[in-house]
């Protein structure tokens, strides 16, 4: 054979090898680098760290399966760089455990991933309206905190935070802050079991008292304004030193900020990783998916491949947004 045309053939050969190479490098910046999503216990924080997880994968990063952890081992495993990347880092609720783990010089953090997230105190709005409650320091009545009493103790039974969990701090300290802590018992273990009992006193006809935050579930099912209120407090008072203002523009104060959710990676690994970087500065999740994503959760007996499936179907009816995210990510990467 005339070795110009087999040198032509390897030289065609070669090139196409090199432009495959040069799209997938392009397409897939992530090939072959591993990424370790971690969240809370919280089952419905599955849904949000899917839909990053599977941005993730289209990029060409190996993304392994999520790990469930407390939120502090969470930032403890980030800052060391076991963990990749945790999607639900609240502001302000988890600001003292994220300075704690090393803050902006060990996480990497742009971009708001959730917000207009709310939480606070409720009450059955039976209850509110026969004794005019509309502000939490009222349960510093013994009469008043009793109506809440639900194992005897004279003492307002309030659902509260897991033991670790950043409202735990922000609510054992506004109910000092408050002078509650004679009148009000913060209730703490599982905070869905807990909820469950606290809607099934509520279905019972039973005063009820607790804390909740969106986006989840408990607030489809214990409607504000039909089934429960909010709670104001006297002053804001969030702990750990933190000065924030909690009241609102309209001169109402329910003892937290509007939050915002990020997703907060190690800060070395984003820096090597732009495209990863790029892509969680750019993902927005609106509250409303999430929320009703959490509703079904609940009301249905769903398995992980159903959450799964939810991902991915929000994505195929999101596409030109993720294209978007995508596209900004793959330009970072070049």
């Amino acid at each position: 054979m005339n070795k110009g045309i087999i040198f032509g053939a390897l030289l065609i050969a070669f090139m196409g090898f090199s432009l495959s190479s040069a799209v997938s490098a392009t397409e897939l910046p992530g090939k072959g680098i591993s990424v370790q999503p971690l969240q809370s216990t919280i089952s419905e924080e599955t849904f949000q760290t899917l839909i990053v997880c599977k941005a993730l994968k289209e990029l060409g990063y190996d993304v392994k399966p999520i790990k469930e952890v407390d939120y502090n081992v969470a930032y403890a495993s980030i800052a060391a760089g076991d963990g990749t990347f945790m999607a639900v880092n609240w502001v302000p609720l988890h600001d003292a455990s994220y300075k704690a783990a090393g803050g902006d010089n060990i996480f990497y953090r742009k971009g708001n991933y959730v917000v207009n997230a709310v939480q606070g105190y409720l009450i059955d709005k039976k209850t509110a309206e026969k004794y005019h409650i509309t502000n939490i320091a009222q349960l510093k009545d013994p009469k008043l905190a009793k109506l809440f009493d639900s194992n005897g103790d004279g003492k307002a039974d309030l659902t509260g935070c897991n033991p670790g969990w950043g409202c735990e701090k922000a609510i054992n300290s506004q109910l000092k802050a408050y002078g509650l802590k004679n009148t009000v018992e913060h209730n703490q273990g599982n905070y869905a079991a807990m909820m469950a009992d606290t809607i099934a006193r509520y279905r019972e006809g039973k005063p009820i008292l607790y804390y909740t935050w969106t986006p989840y579930w408990v607030s489809d099912v214990l409607k504000p304004g039909k089934d429960v209120v909010w709670l104001q407090v006297p002053f804001s008072a969030l702990g750990d030193g933190e000065t924030i203002d909690t009241q609102l523009p309209n001169g109402r104060n329910y003892g937290f900020p509007p939050s915002t959710m990020h997703i907060v990676a190690n800060k070395a690994w984003a820096d090597k990783n732009p495209a990863a970087a790029k892509l969680f500065a750019v993902m927005t999740l609106p509250i409303a998916d999430i929320n009703a994503q959490n509703q079904y959760m609940h009301s249905n007996k769903i398995s992980e491949a159903d959450i799964e499936r939810q991902a991915e179907g929000w994505i195929k009816s999101h596409h030109k947004t993720v294209d978007h995210w995508l596209k900004a990510a793959r330009k970072s990467a070049n």
